[in-house]
């Protein structure tokens, strides 16, 4: 039996060089394939289904905000840059998006939820129900007497905490906790929607909810000591160890001889 001799040089090219142009046009060929596809308007996104919470916005709103932005077709379209668009839009807290074959989209969305607006009055943020902050048009708000919070950034969602253990202990008192700050040193300050303002101090939210508490078991009896109701109140200031300051509306603890130096002599 004889050996197999091995194949010429030349003829090893020709076949090496036929492989790699075999594989060449088979990925031209796919290339070309996948161009077709990606350009063919038959994969334009044809229908965009918008789902979820829609109070504050419709989704013929949503559509001609959001359509100018997308770019490529039902299989090139980046769903992330989507989700992203529609989140941009005013009010919509979170979005998200799938592809639904052929050529629709659709889009499940949550809107911001205010309980309360945030910073000054001037300004156009809010805090939702989960203790986010985001910006809004405040005259789009339909519920009315929300608190104003204001504290530190990123600290919005501990200042709404304290706002939902403080305004039941209030309420005791039948009054309206407006607004609640806490300043950069960790002090916080209540304002009543009698206008009265509250020192609370800082230290943890425990010490501060027990001031808070023992200030008003005790306020009807030491306004009613000096013959007035708790809307008389001014202010408090919850910061002394062991006690509190106040001022009633109409009762002074300055002397008739103080207030008229005339009356000495």
């Amino acid at each position: 039996m004889s050996a197999t001799l091995p194949a010429p040089l030349d003829v090893k090219l020709m076949n090496w060089t036929a492989s790699v142009l075999f594989v060449c046009f088979g990925v031209l060929g796919l290339w070309a394939v996948a161009s077709w596809v990606l350009r063919h308007p038959g994969f334009a996104i044809q229908r965009i289904v918008v789902e979820g919470d829609l109070t504050h916005n419709n989704t013929v709103t949503l559509r001609a905000n959001v359509s100018p932005q997308l770019v490529g077709n039902f299989f090139t379209i980046n769903l992330q840059e989507t989700r992203e668009a529609f989140e941009d839009v005013p009010w919509v807290r979170r979005a998200q998006v799938w592809r639904e074959f052929p050529g629709r989209l659709r889009v499940q969305l949550q809107e911001h939820e205010t309980v309360a607006l945030w910073g000054p009055e001037s300004g156009s943020s809010m805090v939702n129900r989960q203790g986010e902050v985001f910006e809004a048009n405040v005259g789009d708000v339909e519920q009315d007497g929300l608190p104003r919070l204001n504290g530190p950034d990123g600290r919005s969602a501990e200042v709404l905490a304290m706002y939902r253990r403080l305004a039941p202990v209030m309420g005791a008192l039948k009054l309206d906790l407006d607004e609640l700050t806490l300043n950069a040193r960790g002090s916080w300050r209540a304002t009543l929607d009698s206008g009265a303002t509250l020192e609370l101090g800082s230290g943890s939210d425990d010490e501060v909810v027990l001031r808070t508490e023992r200030f008003v078991r005790t306020l009807t009896q030491v306004a009613a000591h000096y013959g007035r109701r708790v809307d008389a109140l001014e202010s408090a200031d919850l910061r002394h160890h062991g006690g509190y300051a106040l001022r009633l509306r109409g009762v002074t603890t300055v002397t008739a001889e103080a207030l008229n130096p005339a009356a000495r002599r």
